[in-house]
């Protein structure tokens, strides 16, 4: 019964007996009808098939284009992942140019991508955890800093850290968040907020002339903290000037130096740092510490521009603390997304 579900039985074997094939399988056939018997399908496609070739390249040697001239390196390394868009479409090029050469070579940019980025795809999401976090830059045109704050703390963070707050803004910030969060401190634009006991707290020089990162000690049930929060100089591309980054390069130096320097083994960062963990300029925070997204997340976690995600720009990141899961919270009145996760700091101490 169930070979006559796919085979139609005749006496004379004529083309009844031919297998009804699937779908997927009938559109593929008819695709790729008489290519295999067709001389030109090896040598079509030459220019798709070196396209995907460069763009393999670009993804595996990315950390040696320079910085030199627009800081092009860093700005390839932005947008990264973004990269692997050009793969389905030298995958229809190849389709339609019917070539062989071309789809063949297609799948090495596919390989390099899902090297770089194929475990961001799964599900890293652990269980546990003893302290929940959240980082957010609130805009400094905020129209709503309220409910900015509400929803920041309906997140049940028991650190929430803020960047871009302005002087007129912070009374409604620190109003907004009185009952949920006992502890706090603002530093120049940046703010700290703690369910649990805030000492040693003091503004960190990322060498601008005014402050724009702090670091404080929060006094968890599991044990001493040191939380970072900062908000590296913004970047921008111009025609003229290209990837213009060197003041957000020279800040990302000395909050490196920072947090080398920090007594306390257990640190979390949290801020907006302009910049991605495959940005190099980020190396001297990166080198020495994990990415939440990257270890307990799941997908790319993108947080910028808040109607677009294209980068994860806002970062939590740890040191001595284990990541148990990670996420990107809703949209609020800012251009950019709030961030949270949970680690785990370790036992108690009697």
């Amino acid at each position: 019964m169930a070979q006559q579900a796919y085979v139609t039985e005749t006496d004379n074997g004529g083309p009844g007996h031919e297998r009804r094939r699937p779908g997927l399988r009938r559109l593929t056939d008819r695709l790729t009808a008489g290519w295999w018997r067709d001389p030109g399908v090896w040598r079509r496609g030459l220019v798709p098939a070196v396209l995907a070739l460069a763009l393999a390249l670009v993804m595996v040697l990315h950390a040696q284009i320079p910085n030199a001239i627009g800081n092009l390196g860093s700005l390839t390394e932005t947008f990264l992942p973004w990269l692997g868009v050009g793969v389905p479409l030298l995958l229809v090029l190849g389709v339609v140019r019917r070539s062989a050469t071309a789809l063949i070579a297609v799948l090495v940019p596919a390989v390099v991508w899902l090297n770089l980025f194929g475990g961001q795809l799964t599900d890293k999401t652990g269980t546990g955890g003893d302290l929940t976090v959240a980082t957010h830059n609130v805009n400094a045109q905020n129209p709503d800093p309220s409910g900015t704050a509400r929803d920041v703390a309906a997140s049940g963070a028991d650190v929430v850290a803020l960047e871009e707050l302005t002087a007129s803004a912070v009374p409604t910030y620190e109003k907004a968040l009185a009952s949920t969060y006992r502890y706090h401190s603002v530093q120049g634009t940046v703010g700290l907020w703690s369910r649990y006991p805030l000492t040693g707290v003091r503004p960190v020089d990322i060498r601008l002339g005014w402050t724009r990162a702090m670091r404080g000690v929060v006094d968890t049930p599991s044990g001493e903290v040191a939380v970072y929060v900062a908000h590296l100089p913004s970047v921008r591309v111009k025609m003229e000037a290209g990837f213009t980054a060197r003041q957000r390069d020279k800040s990302a130096d000395a909050l490196g130096e920072a947090i080398a320097g920090e007594r306390l083994d257990k640190v979390v960062l949290l801020g907006d740092l302009n910049g991605t963990m495959n940005d190099r300029a980020l190396n001297a925070v990166t080198a020495q510490m994990r990415s939440t997204q990257g270890a307990s997340g799941t997908g790319m976690g993108f947080s910028w521009p808040a109607r677009f995600p294209m980068a994860r720009i806002d970062q939590i990141m740890v040191k001595g603390v284990e990541p148990s899961s990670s996420w990107t919270l809703p949209r609020t009145g800012s251009d950019h997304l709030p961030v949270a996760a949970r680690v785990e700091v370790g036992p108690s101490v009697s």
